[in-house]
């Protein structure tokens, strides 16, 4: 259990190709989620970085640099956290347990990444650094392959995902139109999602660029406390599950496509939570591709095996659903800059259940659902948040 946790603030800058450095991307998010909150930066205890880098910038020791924020966070303990795509969930989590610990009353928790300024080919690589480096085979696969050999397992098992994946694009941009923080606020029609073309060309096949994530700059923090202390703040959501699970990182070893990571993350949230699926309003999770996306939808048990898409067709997942799917606009569209990833979801859905979310707003949402994953479905970290009455 959390140990009833609560989230009191949060800051986001806008997601895209910025011309920012780390470090003011890392002062914007902090300054805006403390006064957000509304506290006194020196009642901050400890402060927790999620930052991939992977040789992406030269900041190796960033962790700090959240001090940079106001000089009463001078002395405060600062920790970077790093586990791959998942790092800014890991960070959540180590504050989660500071917390839990008693060795602090309040944290916070910030999540960032810069990676524009670096050739595709020099992200790629980077991104990579996260599977598997003791194989060969695995060692060269980049993480477009990696999914795209889920996706063609997906058909030999199936039948072909590339509609609903292509649907999951359209659905997913769609919803940025009404997210100002989004890097791409690019509407798609399925025909253009669809088809392979010079603007749409395979990149991993049966991949298109449609069905990748948005390589991105930008930086998201929450502010994080004990339910007691959260009583005297006026914007409260509160942690009813916060489940951690990992799984081997080589491929080899197991089948990726049964997601069983995942799955068994995000069945544990029920439980620790003590909620089915018909208990939430929504749910941000990890389409770094669209392929896992469709995946998830069967991991958190929205379909059986195989039918992932009678979610897209039956329209749970939409704006107007029973269960929408990623409001705004998930990795897709939104961005993922991978540290900043974990925290923006978290954020997003502070946001969702206070009121704050602006255009991507869901009437009455009270409890909602964030799945990040980290790498091959590798770490996985599942949250289920709900809005805490005062």
């Amino acid at each position: 259990m959390t140990g009833n946790i609560c989230i009191i603030g949060s800051g986001h800058t806008k997601f895209g190709r910025l011309d920012k450095s780390l470090e003011h991307l890392i002062v914007a998010a902090t300054r805006e989620a403390v006064e957000e909150a509304g506290i006194a930066p020196k009642d901050i205890d400890a402060v927790f970085l999620g930052h991939f880098n992977s040789g992406l910038v030269a900041d190796g020791f960033a962790s700090s640099l959240i001090h940079q924020a106001y000089p009463e966070l001078r002395f405060a303990p600062a920790t970077r956290i790093e586990n791959a795509c998942a790092s800014g969930s890991a960070a959540i989590h180590a504050g989660i347990n500071n917390l839990k610990a008693g060795r602090a009353r309040t944290v916070l928790v910030v999540g960032v990444e810069k990676m524009t300024h670096r050739a595709t080919e020099d992200v790629t690589t980077a991104l990579a650094g996260a599977g598997y480096q003791n194989d060969g085979a695995e060692r060269n696969l980049s993480f477009p392959q990696v999914f795209g050999l889920a996706a063609r397992k997906y058909t030999d098992c199936y039948g072909s995902p590339l509609d609903a994946m292509a649907r999951i694009t359209v659905k997913n941009h769609d919803n940025a139109m009404h997210n100002p923080l989004a890097h791409m606020q690019r509407r798609f029609t399925l025909e253009e999602a669809s088809q392979i073309t010079k603007k749409n060309p395979e990149i991993a096949p049966p991949l298109r660029l449609t069905d990748c994530s948005l390589v991105t700059d930008g930086a998201a923090a929450v502010v994080l406390t004990t339910e007691e202390n959260a009583a005297g703040f006026a914007k409260v959501a509160r942690f009813r599950a916060a489940v951690h699970v990992s799984d081997f990182l080589p491929m080899s070893t197991r089948d990726f496509l049964a997601f069983e990571g995942p799955e068994r993350a995000l069945h544990m949230a029920y439980d620790e939570a003590r909620v089915s699926l018909g208990d939430l309003q929504f749910a941000e999770v990890h389409d770094c591709f669209t392929i896992a996306e469709l995946l998830t939808y069967e991991a958190m048990g929205l379909t059986p095996k195989g039918q992932g898409s009678r979610a897209l067709e039956e329209g749970i997942v939409y704006r107007d659903g029973t269960l929408p799917v990623n409001l705004s606009g998930g990795l897709k569209a939104k961005g993922h800059p991978v540290g900043a990833t974990g925290v923006s979801m978290h954020a997003m859905s502070y946001r969702q259940l206070t009121g704050q979310a602006g255009g991507t707003q869901k009437a009455d949402a009270s409890m909602g659902l964030v799945f990040n994953m980290g790498g091959s479905a590798v770490a996985n970290y599942v949250s289920i948040l709900e809005t805490q009455r005062v």
